[in-house]
């Protein structure tokens, strides 16, 4: 088993991957670690629908167009879930207050699933597993996967994770540098344009230089266009749909 310092320092995002299957005790150990998943309140207001039905995940693969999810040994899909507090309460006679349809209730079990997908993360690449982070996932045709998956009211994709044994160990990816990511007591506004060409700069020559596959992409341009691209999701409607919101 890895070090948490090499899981943590060494993790890169896997997309091609062997047809080994992850063992039961490896699943095991990632189902018992986003189990341990801290959450607001102990409240646990997620899920994981844990997905090795390959006819599901061609399907899904169908909707993403994203390969490692039908070459993925597992593929998990994190949920908000406020059904299963909301059937609690109706079998004790309680009200169910509108938490869910609220900017903090949405706010609360996004922050719930993605802790518990970073548990699962870490518990995979500790024990030499690859993971995928696949937001594309919710986006793509959240409507459509949530009658696949037959989610009820009050549960809602958050992001899937592809977990697989390594085909591939690509270059790891730079991140913004500690004096852009990290502030002391309050944010400061010095410097950052500069600071952010710097680091635009450090993507561009890593996208030219790296193995496999080489782009011309910068960071602020592409994430840019990755933003307008985003802008025509209509993601509220989906989470109405499936009984969460934001009520103003």
């Amino acid at each position: 088993m890895k070090t948490v310092r090499d899981t943590l320092l060494g993790r890169r995002s896997i997309r091609r991957y062997e047809r080994e299957e992850i063992t039961p005790q490896q699943m095991s150990f990632i189902y018992d670690a986003i189990r341990n998943t801290p959450t607001s309140y102990n409240g646990q207001q997620f899920s994981v629908i844990d997905i090795d039905d390959q006819a599901i995940k061609e399907s899904l693969y169908e909707l993403t167009n994203q390969k490692q999810i039908k070459t993925c040994s597992r593929f998990l899909m994190f949920c908000v879930d406020y059904y299963k507090i909301a059937m609690g309460a109706e079998a004790k006679g309680l009200e169910m207050p509108d938490f869910p349809k609220t900017a903090d209730g949405v706010i609360v079990g996004v922050v719930d699933a993605a802790l518990a997908m970073m548990s699962a993360i870490v518990a995979a690449e500790s024990v030499g597993l690859g993971t995928c982070p696949i937001g594309y996932a919710r986006t793509a045709a959240p409507d459509e996967v949530s009658r696949m998956l037959e989610l009820p009211k009050g549960v809602f994709v958050v992001c899937g994770l592809a977990l697989g044994v390594p085909r591939e160990h690509p270059d790891l990816k730079p991140k913004q540098p500690h004096d852009l990511m990290f502030f002391r007591n309050k944010y400061s506004t010095e410097n950052i344009p500069r600071r952010v060409l710097a680091y635009d700069q450090v993507i561009s020559e890593y996208n030219t230089t790296r193995a496999g596959h080489k782009t011309d992409n910068d960071w602020v341009s592409h994430m840019l266009g990755y933003y307008s691209e985003a802008m025509k999701y209509n993601i509220l409607a989906a989470l109405e749909n499936q009984g969460l919101g934001v009520e103003r």
